[in-house]
């Protein structure tokens, strides 16, 4: 099977990571055809596994031991990403230069009553749509910045997230089509 691994914490906040290094490194328990795309912990493998869960654990468990840091590890496939993408909650809003549209990956499982769209105390932050393991925010730029690490949100997205601008996913999943092509 063919996966789309987004990886948390690669190349910010002081985690430096090579991507010739990471590719050796998830090529060291078996995965298959490693490739990267950008610098921040996008991974393309092929992998017999069945068990999604238990090759997500076996990554983070093989990155934790040789980082020293832990690694939360989103797997899916390409035509999920895709599907995530075709739901395109943000195509009828007006999208001004002070707002940056996301997709949040989640290992917990999501609310899906929630009365969206929800944002932020400091409105910095909205959450427009969800799925079980996904959800469409909008950042806005308040003062040329970008809302914090922490938000309310955490409170309902979890803390084991990872987060891709919603073009940079659409980039992500055409690289993975071509290099599995």
């Amino acid at each position: 099977m063919e996966y789309i691994a987004l990886l948390r914490g690669i190349n910010v906040g002081g985690h430096q990571l090579k991507m010739d290094r990471l590719r050796q490194l998830l090529s060291e328990i078996g995965l298959n055809n490693v490739r990267t795309y950008i610098q921040s912990g996008n991974v393309f493998f092929e992998s017999d596994a069945k068990d999604r869960q238990k090759l997500t654990e076996q990554i983070e468990r093989h990155l934790e031991t040789e980082l020293g840091y832990p690694v939360p590890v989103f797997l899916y496939t390409a035509e999920e990403i895709e599907q995530l993408l075709a739901l395109n909650p943000f195509k009828d809003r007006k999208i001004t230069d002070d707002m940056r549209l996301c997709l949040v990956f989640t290992k917990d499982k999501l609310p899906t009553d929630l009365e969206l769209p929800l944002l932020s105390p400091k409105k910095d932050m909205e959450l427009v749509y969800v799925t079980d393991h996904a959800a469409f925010t909008i950042w806005y730029i308040l003062n040329g910045r970008p809302p914090g690490a922490t938000s309310n949100l955490d409170k309902i997205l979890g803390k084991q997230t990872t987060t891709r601008f919603f073009h940079t996913t659409a980039k992500i999943l055409e690289a993975a089509k071509k290099t599995t092509a």
